[in-house]
């Protein structure tokens, strides 16, 4: 184990980005929200996690974004309705779900779960659950809005992320549209 823990590595996961616009009425409808509880999420990181990977080799990550490469894309850019607002008490999170997740992302998922399979880095298999976390550390009831969620994430890429000291920083990302 010591030499493991010697290898540098990077805290990643594989996340479709949200954009400027709905990241602003996000942030904006959050804060009609009047949390008392939890600490918000920062705007600029709102995002939708594909696949969390966790700690990574460095050595890997050339291999991990080949594998992502390979992935037979949906082909369409993806539409995922923000539309449910939920407290996930295990998580301790406060999150934007769908009431329903589109097929073409579930099959993304899935595709990416597979690619990664070679690399033994998904300890425990869970069930995917598309969200957007609003808050960390929420211990409290999902709060009553004024205006129900109704936000459509749209994104035409999806990216490889790495988490560090709380930013999120891009280091590759993949078409969801054939170019042919």
């Amino acid at each position: 184990m010591s030499d493991e823990s010697r290898e540098p590595f990077k805290r990643l996961f594989f996340a479709l980005d949200c954009a400027p616009g709905p990241r602003r009425e996000i942030a904006q409808w959050r804060s009609a929200l009047q949390l008392r509880n939890g600490r918000p999420v920062p705007a600029e990181n709102f995002h939708l996690t594909l696949l969390f990977l966790g700690a990574v080799g460095v050595a890997q990550i050339g291999e991990i974004c080949t594998a992502a490469a390979a992935i037979r894309v949906p082909g369409e850019r993806l539409a995922v309705r923000l539309d449910r607002l939920d407290a996930w008490r295990r998580a301790g999170a406060l999150v934007l779900a769908p009431e329903q997740a589109p097929p073409a992302l579930l099959r993304l998922v899935y595709a990416l779960e597979q690619a990664m399979l070679p690399f033994g880095l998904e300890a425990e298999p869970r069930e995917y659950r598309p969200h957007l976390t609003l808050a960390r550390d929420y211990r409290a009831p999902a709060p009553e809005s004024a205006t129900p969620p109704e936000f459509v994430l749209r994104a035409d890429r999806f990216i490889l992320f790495e988490s560090h000291k709380g930013r999120y920083r891009a280091l590759a990302e993949w078409p969801l549209l054939d170019s042919q």
